[in-house]
């Protein structure tokens, strides 16, 4: 089974994933970290991010190691979440980590989250889920998390919200078959009461 959870920066994504993948028991996959790990190399070299998407090793669990390299706090800094954003507005990046993202979810049971799993990666995946967050929200818990002024954080969430949604190539969108959940006014566990509704739903009408 694959849970796909997509919704824009801050909605609560990472988060809320994590807690669904431990509280049923699947594996977690932040594709969101892949993006992060292919700017991080980019930023450093002048070769084509494609090229680094393809040969990147990037492995995922509590730690995202690249090339062996454990880089989890380095891909989180802004400048990198602001490169991830321009990287992953590439076709043929996408094109590259979809490949690897949709050999992950072929077998197991996964809960997948970032911009365009139920549209793209897993568009069979068995519950989808748009998280979303009024941007004051989503601002806030950005700037809490990395210790940023709000107002900057704001603005710069602004422009990422308008490249993801206006990018030709897999745009920020919710599936058609989707089924949004605000999180601006709910804490975890209610958020995660109505995903495993969800996941329950989807069983019994897979028996």
């Amino acid at each position: 089974m694959v849970v796909a959870i997509d919704g824009p920066a801050g909605a609560g994504k990472s988060t809320v994933a994590r807690a669904v993948a431990e509280r049923l028991g699947f594996t977690y996959l932040d594709t969101g970290a892949m993006y992060r790990a292919v700017a991080l190399v980019a930023a450093g070299r002048d070769e084509d991010p494609a090229a680094i998407a393809e040969a990147a090793d990037i492995r995922l669990g509590d730690r995202v190691l690249l090339d062996g390299r454990d880089v989890t706090d380095e891909i989180r800094t802004p400048a990198i979440t602001e490169a991830s954003s321009r990287v992953s507005a590439d076709p043929a990046v996408r094109a590259a980590l979809v490949r690897k993202q949709r050999a992950l979810l072929a077998e197991g049971d996964w809960v997948a989250e970032g911009r365009d799993i139920g549209t793209v990666v897993c568009p069979d995946a068995d519950v989808k889920v748009f998280l979303t967050a009024t941007p004051e929200v989503r601002a806030r818990r950005r700037a809490e998390q990395i210790g940023e002024d709000f107002e900057t954080v704001l603005a710069d969430q602004a422009v990422r919200d308008r490249r993801d949604s206006e990018r030709d190539h897999s745009p920020l969108t919710p599936a058609r078959d989707a089924v949004p959940v605000d999180t601006s006014d709910l804490d975890l566990e209610g958020v995660l009461g109505q995903i495993e509704t969800l996941v329950v739903e989807a069983r019994e009408i897979a028996r």
